[in-house]
């Protein structure tokens, strides 16, 4: 298909799947379950922190995190002592385990009590683009004494990460299109500054469709794949992951294409 044809047909897509239904299949489930603002943020973070991996058991984890936090996410990290964080046991996704779960409770509660919540630090520095503001964020977060094998539970996009969380997290938050899935919560970021989560269901589908030409999917990859999405659509690129997404894992396309 031509470049028309082919917008049009992801436009199609992206809109196919960006309805209510997506929601019940997918972590971003989580952080809609609540209302206060802070509690979608934090939630969602966490969420999609552990996005990797069954969905099924991506849910189910981010729905135990929420009941060790009392299903009040905010209130919980606003009063809770050291000692009750230090209290919290045998949580474990895959490589994420409770002694990273405790630090991103105290990272959390630190970044609310002092930076102006994860908005606020996200938002601090307007002149970096959002790739760069990914890898400030970092640096905040782990501003506490931490384990070394914590941090790679945040993604680096100045180390070459595509950083696929934490655009998928950028993407709840800041979008906004009144179809019911994602939050747009925080209006200091423009959906227009937004990538596109890569990972290897979108990435084999924009593979498939000639518009990712890189094999890894890194930030190169991010980058290339962001220039083509932003040609298609300069105020929402990031829309595209529904239908990348979608593409990928609800109607199998791509998947021979896996290296």
């Amino acid at each position: 298909m031509d470049t028309q044809e082919l917008i049009e047909f992801l436009n199609f897509k992206a809109d196919q799947y960006n309805n209510p239904e997506f929601i019940t299949s997918d972590p971003i489930q989580i952080p809609h379950q609540f209302d206060l603002k802070e509690d979608i943020e934090i939630s969602g973070f966490l969420a999609s922190t552990i996005a990797w991996g069954n969905r099924k058991m991506i849910i189910t984890n981010a729905n135990k995190m929420m009941d060790l936090m009392g299903n009040s996410p905010y209130d919980f990290l606003m009063s809770a002592s050291e000692e009750r964080i230090e209290d919290i046991e045998h949580f474990v996704h895959r490589t994420y385990n409770t002694e990273d779960f405790k630090y991103f409770l105290k990272s959390l509660q630190h970044i609310y009590r002092n930076h102006g919540g994860l908005e606020g630090v996200f938002s601090a520095q307007p002149e970096l683009n959002l790739q760069e503001r990914i890898s400030h964020f970092k640096k905040v977060f782990f501003d506490l004494p931490f384990a070394q094998r914590t941090t790679k539970h945040i993604s680096d996009p100045a180390k070459g990460s595509a950083s696929k969380r934490i655009n998928m997290f950028l993407r709840w938050m800041c979008r906004k299109d009144n179809k019911g899935v994602d939050f747009g919560l925080w209006h200091q970021i423009h959906p227009s500054e937004l990538s596109c989560p890569l990972d290897v269901h979108s990435g084999n589908v924009a593979r498939h469709l000639g518009i990712l030409k890189r094999n890894q999917n890194d930030q190169k990859a991010l980058l290339e794949l962001d220039t083509a999405l932003r040609s298609f659509d300069a105020d929402d690129p990031s829309k595209y992951d529904f239908a990348l997404f979608g593409l990928g894992v609800f109607e199998n396309m791509g998947r021979q294409t896996t290296p």
